[in-house]
């Protein structure tokens, strides 16, 4: 696997919280919290991912599907998780794997901290006590690393999930620059990002992404960036960086 340097991780800041990475195959989290729980934080990836990775053995359709997944008796709670969030949106479990990566660490993380902020390619999980900033990363949009997303605490923590056809690794048949999704589920935030960025390809076609995003319930809120155009649906508060 060859390392792909996160450069937008310079730009995550919480001067209260710790930061740590996590690295671990090919999960490789940022953790912010109240003290470093980096050894805590890695026993809860290893202890995921080989559950992950034992159900995907005997259900390899699991991994490969782009469409929702009946699974056997036998699936794990990350990948019931997964699978759940896909049918919501209508897109393959993998979609929603690194939200709910983000969101299984992060939770189990919380009996150590009252504070943590775990991102995971770009979709995170929150529980915070203050109101946060997370900036946007857009690619070679205008927008791009000039606005942010103001989030507000809420008690059971929440995520901003983003997508791009256009920046990093993930698979989407779409070209948006981002696509921004705010949800209390950070597996459905993550499946709901592949969703509406998969029928982005041109300006054009912001509605009918705005559109996809309002038919999956449980989502507090869309961003979809492409080029110098965005759309926004829900509560989304933008401000400047």
């Amino acid at each position: 696997m060859v390392y792909e340097e996160r450069i937008y991780r310079n730009y995550v800041k919480a001067d209260n919280l710790v930061k740590f990475e996590v690295i671990e195959k090919e999960t490789d989290l940022l953790i912010l919290a109240g003290k470093n729980l980096y050894d805590r934080a890695l026993a809860s990836v290893v202890r995921h991912r080989a559950e992950l990775e034992r159900y995907i053995r005997n259900d390899p359709q699991f991994q490969k599907t782009y469409a929702p997944h009946r699974l056997h008796y036998d699936a794990p709670p990350i990948a019931r998780a997964m699978a759940w969030a896909a049918r919501r949106a209508k897109v393959g479990p993998m979609a929603a794997v690194a939200g709910a990566m983000a969101e299984f660490v992060g939770k189990e993380l919380l009996a150590y901290t009252d504070e943590v902020i775990v991102e995971n390619g770009g979709d995170i999980f929150l529980k915070i006590k203050q109101p946060r900033k997370v900036g946007i990363f857009a690619g070679a949009s205008p927008f791009s690393e000039k606005i942010a997303i103001e989030v507000d605490p809420r008690p059971h923590g929440f995520s901003v999930c983003t997508s791009s056809g256009t920046v990093g690794p993930s698979f989407s048949f779409g070209k948006a620059d981002a696509v921004v999704i705010i949800a209390s589920n950070s597996a459905l935030a993550d499946a709901a990002a592949t969703a509406v960025g998969n029928v982005v390809k041109e300006i054009s076609d912001i509605d009918k992404g705005l559109q996809v995003g309002k038919k999956i319930k449980g989502l507090d809120g869309v961003l979809i960036i492409k080029d110098d155009h965005l759309g926004v649906l829900g509560k989304i508060k933008i401000v400047p960086i």
